[in-house]
């Protein structure tokens, strides 16, 4: 599965590198069109995330995922074969669908194989991928320097190849335990399937938990959205410093994620780890504040630091995203709880791109209040689901997550 996650990446990196550029000069495509593609898109893409995670519970995990996989192959290929905006809108929402469902049943795979390790599996995992998006954009970005629509084509056909490729890994990977069994290593005995509603949609407390998921995944935007764009509005910071962030960014990942994971090695430390992600939110939302308040050296200084605190954010966030969404699911209905939780990522997508462009509207204020929001609903997550974890017996047991 690592495997996989790091062909799966690479792909990925080739297309979202070059995806805006296709469109715009391969296929012709007006400004306005390429933005109303991506946003339906994204939109259409969000039931895969429940739907994947419904299907799973009901089907083998792993020939869902190899037919999701030839769906987004299918999907990239066909954007070759037409400059049509409706067709183009028509594969791109089938490979965004296909692209949610599939991320859902790969962290569900994982979760069902990994037991009492499942946070280390995924820092391990977020380390490969983010090699994975860097190898991918880093080709990509050699490729556009032929400047060629043929260049454009081939990059295109990488991202389906590498579909193709984890199609192929996933045929040689086992079928995990059945949704009815627990991943729990806890010697307890099982809580009554009564104990939880068996549909995530009924469970207010699940739903609850999702609704702070929305606002803790806007970090995302920050680097693909907001940090770009403060940049290149700003009269003061250099405009190479945004790709040098991204840089930095990825590089944090891959060296620090897997050491920071050993900190919410267990469900309650993953839940402790929510006060810590606070302060790193509104450090991040002051810092890019700050940037505005002096000269390059100053915003480039605050740019930076911005950019490490929201990093910081987004490895903690992923350790504690992991655990307490599998720790909040029945094991019944790990498929279904997941999926209703992948859509905090999928609607963030749409959110975070109006939530980062207002505070940059609104300037150093606006700044400071995104942290600020984000910090609050990170607290406020901490005390909603100290309640909810005392009433579920799947978190994994109080011990150090092996490092062998």
């Amino acid at each position: 599965m690592l495997w996989i996650a790091l062909v799966d990446r690479t792909g990925s990196g080739l297309w979202a590198a070059v995806s805006v550029l296709y469109f715009t000069y391969v296929t012709g495509l007006s400004v306005a069109q390429v933005g109303t593609l991506a946003a339906v898109s994204g939109a259409i893409g969000i039931a895969g995330a429940p739907l994947g995670g419904r299907i799973a519970d009901r089907l083998p995990l792993t020939r869902v995922l190899i037919s999701l996989q030839i769906l987004r192959a299918l999907a990239s290929l066909a954007l070759l074969t037409t400059d049509n905006y409706a067709l183009l809108l028509a594969f791109s929402a089938a490979g965004s669908f296909g692209d949610r469902a599939a991320n859902v049943l790969t962290k569900l795979y994982a979760t069902r194989v990994s037991g009492p390790d499942r946070v280390r599996y995924q820092a391990v995992t977020r380390t490969v991928a983010n090699a994975g998006w860097a190898l991918g954009g880093l080709t990509a970005a050699a490729a556009l320097t032929i400047g060629t629509t043929t260049a454009y084509h081939w990059l295109l056909t990488g991202d389906a190849l590498s579909f193709v490729a984890a199609a192929l890994l996933t045929v040689r990977c086992a079928e995990p335990p059945s949704p009815a069994r627990t991943i729990a290593t806890s010697k307890d005995p099982a809580p009554a399937p009564t104990t939880r509603p068996a549909n995530p949609w009924r469970d207010r407390g699940y739903l609850a938990y999702v609704a702070t998921e929305t606002v803790l995944f806007l970090d995302d935007a920050v680097f693909k959205v907001g940090l770009p764009l403060w940049i290149a509005h700003s009269d003061q910071a250099p405009h190479g410093l945004a790709p040098l962030l991204m840089v930095l960014n990825n590089l944090m990942v891959v060296a620090l994620q897997v050491p920071l994971a050993r900190f919410g090695a267990t469900t309650a430390a993953a839940r402790s780890l929510l006060l810590p992600l606070s302060a790193a939110f509104a450090l991040g939302g002051v810092a890019m504040a700050l940037s505005a308040t002096g000269g390059a050296f100053t915003a480039t200084l605050f740019l930076t630091t911005s950019a490490v605190a929201f990093t910081v954010a987004e490895m903690l966030h992923a350790t504690v995203s992991w655990e307490l969404s599998v720790a909040l699911a029945p094991g019944t209905a790990q498929g279904a709880y997941l999926g209703v939780h992948g859509l905090a990522q999928s609607a963030q997508r749409s959110i975070g791109p109006l939530a980062v462009t207002a505070a940059i509207a609104t300037g150093p204020l606006g700044w400071t209040a995104f942290g600020a929001t984000i910090a609050v609903t990170s607290v406020f997550q901490h005390r909603l689901v100290r309640d909810q974890l005392s009433r579920t017996a799947l978190s994994v047991p109080p011990v150090t997550v092996s490092e062998h």
